[in-house]
């Protein structure tokens, strides 16, 4: 089943093509990497997919749901996690995610035993009624990501998920991603974390310059590169040392 369908999606800012013709698929229980350097259109790309930017041209589909024509719709099967942790300073790390829970309808019961797990699974159980204002970095960003998988949405978008975290916290986000995965949820993600790539992903994009260069397998890049680290598989890719296959 496809969850998220692509379909020569593109994004013009006045002279600039930020992102030209992408066109790709995802599939249910899928953890799909976006990939590229700086600049590439990464995160132009992700915007369009939850609805902040309206693409110049092209389609996204998110359950068979256009984002540009019904987007309120389209959003109810998302959870996102921007590249900015974006917190409401004022409330405390539960009141973030039971407001949160509240916007997206769930069921009082449902909503109190999801923030009780997921502070304990993230170790913020201790700064449930701390003010989001007052806490690090990296718990802001656990904060963030809690509230992207609070009601577990059929996809998942990820934009640099373990950005700013402390190994351990690291380690407990891919737990729940691949958690997340095996329970039928799709996962975009998207990081400069080669490694972390190459454990979690099962299928992987490179963008450059807006356009797709490469599409496959972690194994079908590495042999297409002939290298066995993913660094040096995504380094050669994006140099264009190895031929498009896409």
């Amino acid at each position: 089943m496809k969850v998220l369908e692509v379909v020569e999606l593109t994004k013009r800012f006045g002279e600039l093509v930020a992102v030209d013709g992408l066109t790709f698929h995802v599939d249910k229980g899928d953890i799909f990497g976006l990939l590229g350097p700086n600049g590439a259109g990464k995160t132009t790309t992700l915007r369009m997919i939850y609805g902040v930017l309206r693409p110049t041209r092209g389609t996204v589909r998110v359950m068979g749901v256009d984002v540009v024509r019904d987007p309120v719709k389209a959003r109810s099967y998302m959870g996102v996690l921007p590249e900015e942790s974006s917190v409401y300073p004022r409330l405390t790390a539960e009141e973030n995610l039971i407001y949160f829970g509240k916007l997206k309808g769930m069921d009082e019961a449902e909503l109190r035993r999801r923030v009780k797990e997921l502070l304990e699974a993230l170790d913020l159980e201790e700064k449930r009624y701390v003010i989001a204002d007052k806490l690090s970095k990296g718990q802001k960003r656990k904060l963030a990501f809690a509230r992207a998988v609070l009601n577990k949405p059929p996809l998942l978008i990820l934009d640099e998920p373990t950005s700013g975290v402390d190994v351990m916290s690291a380690r407990e986000i891919r737990s729940l991603i691949r958690q997340y995965a095996q329970e039928g949820s799709t996962i975009i993600f998207s990081s400069h974390n080669m490694w972390e790539v190459e454990r979690l992903c099962k299928t992987v994009a490179i963008i450059n310059r807006g356009k797709l260069q490469h599409l496959g397998s972690v194994e079908e890049l590495k042999r297409l590169s002939e290298s066995k680290e993913f660094e040096e598989v995504f380094v050669k890719l994006v140099k264009g040392e190895v031929g498009e296959a896409v």
